[in-house]
């Protein structure tokens, strides 16, 4: 039994991590962009501007969001912290937007008009999808 809780102790022995093999970005390393007050992001890796797969990281402070918008790939959309509002159609209403928690995983569909954003708190999202991100705004 020695002999056991011995091995085991030794594998949560920490090891440096070879940086040819694996990276790691703690959250408040990432480089984020944006003005003061609006949402702010940080690429992860590709170029949501550039055809191809892209991830990124937005972060939504209080009472920011956008506008009914869509994008021309599907974008998939992991809640980090806090509590992102979402809603979907061309008529914009933050009163009816809808509440996603940390952990939640949501598609924006393709072509399809969504708009979304924070209330009382800071909401962190991490988005991957396909490049270029330039969508369509609703007409007002």
């Amino acid at each position: 039994m020695a002999l056991t809780f011995g091995l085991c102790g030794a594998t949560f022995a920490r090891a440096a991590i070879d940086p040819t093999m694996i990276t790691v970005v703690p959250m408040d390393k990432l480089d984020f962009k944006g003005k003061p007050g609006q949402s702010q992001t940080a690429i992860v890796f590709g170029d949501p501007d550039k055809p191809g797969l892209y991830g990124i990281v937005v972060k939504w402070p209080p009472h920011t969001g956008s506008h009914p918008h869509t994008h021309p790939y599907d974008r998939y959309v992991w809640v980090l912290s806090g509590t992102w509002w979402v809603n979907s159609g061309t008529d914009y209403n933050p009163d009816a937007m809808v509440p996603v928690k940390p952990g939640a995983f949501v598609t924006d569909l393709a072509n399809q008009y969504h708009y979304d954003g924070a209330k009382d708190e800071e909401a962190v999202i991490y988005i991957v999808g396909m490049g270029p991100t330039s969508g369509k705004r609703a007409p007002k």
